[in-house]
């Protein structure tokens, strides 16, 4: 089925920016054959919602926005939830059907895609969807902090771990610390066992990025020197997701034989790559976008075993507007998030 966003939500209606997200009353129904609606309690937001608001996405309004939530269950169609369970939404749009569904291979549906994108997101008082996209909540955390997780943590860790096969022991470089995938790339790396260093234009978020795990952390200006003398020669992973204007100076920051795995371009879709130095380095580069069920209840299983997200700022779902813009500024580290009970 495709997810439903009902009552109250966050609505996309206009490409103006954050102004034209407005909080609007959608009709509720049953729950369809298969699904469970959940009465959500918090949701976040991922540059993802701020790049709709803008038009960059190429959605046509009207969406509710927002990938993470997380919330109680107020009906299901399914025995395995009852009204009342805690639980998260894995935000992950496939048919669950397909050869490569079945195979666990989600990310490679012909279908998929992102919730709050490719479907209306979980900023909204109740939100239908299958069954099959919803797990427990990790009873550690609170409802702010389970919806801060779930898109930015599983695009994290199937970089880290399914793509550039990172080892304990092992030297990361996360590039431009602050987002909610570099934040969720220092934290994931640190409990995985690695060094993590980490670069930010700004000084406040390198100080908070040495405050959740980084050993060091740099100017986001030609680091590559300043990480070799810091990390003893390179690193042997670079969380990338700036794009053309990092990319080279994330290549240089590599030992030979290293990995740089990329989720996203924020400076630009085009970037130049100095092949030899991707040739003679020996180097891997990796592509890698959102993750699979399994690794989505990998995630879980880390939470479970300390993992923790970091919010940056909660909000009532009223003040949308205001939160968009904090993300529109750059001004945030961690996930900004909504709260339903506002």
């Amino acid at each position: 089925m495709t997810p439903l966003s009902q009552g109250r939500a966050a609505v996309f209606e206009e490409p103006i920016g954050p102004k034209g997200v407005r909080i609007r009353d959608r009709p509720k129904t049953d729950a369809e054959p298969g699904a469970v609606a959940i009465a959500v309690r918090a949701a976040s937001l991922n540059h993802l919602d701020l790049w709709l608001a803008h038009g960059a996405q190429r959605v046509p309004p009207p969406r509710v926005i927002a990938a993470d939530g997380a919330g109680v269950v107020h009906a299901s169609t399914e025995a395995r939830w009852k009204p009342g369970d805690e639980v998260v939404v894995y935000p992950v749009v496939c048919c669950w059907e397909c050869e490569w569904c079945r195979r666990g291979e989600n990310v490679r549906c012909v279908r998929f895609g992102v919730v709050g994108e490719h479907s209306d997101g979980t900023a909204c008082e109740l939100f239908h969807i299958d069954a099959r996209n919803v797990f427990a909540k990790p009873k550690a955390l609170s409802w702010e902090e389970a919806a801060a997780f779930p898109l930015t943590f599983l695009t994290a860790w199937r970089m880290l771990t399914t793509r550039a096969r990172l080892q304990k022991g092992e030297q990361v470089l996360v590039v431009g610390a602050g987002g909610g995938v570099a934040v969720a790339a220092i934290r994931i790396a640190r409990h995985l066992g690695a060094r993590v260093f980490a670069t930010s234009r700004s000084e406040r978020k390198r100080q908070r990025a040495l405050e959740i795990g980084a050993e060091a952390a740099f100017d986001s200006a030609e680091f590559s020197k300043a990480v070799r003398e810091a990390s003893g020669g390179g690193v042997d992973v670079v969380v990338e997701s700036v794009g053309p204007a990092t990319l080279n100076e994330s290549m240089r920051s590599l030992v030979p034989g290293g990995r740089v795995v990329i989720c996203g371009s924020t400076t630009g879709v085009k970037a130049e790559v100095a092949m030899p130095r991707l040739f003679w380095g020996q180097l891997d580069m990796l592509g890698s976008t959102m993750g699979n069920a399994s690794e989505f209840q990998a995630v879980l299983d880390a939470i479970d075993a300390g993992l923790r997200p970091v919010v940056d700022e909660v909000r009532p779902l009223n003040e949308v507007q205001a939160a968009l813009e904090r993300l529109d500024a750059g001004e945030q580290f961690g996930k900004v998030v909504l709260s339903m009970e506002g």
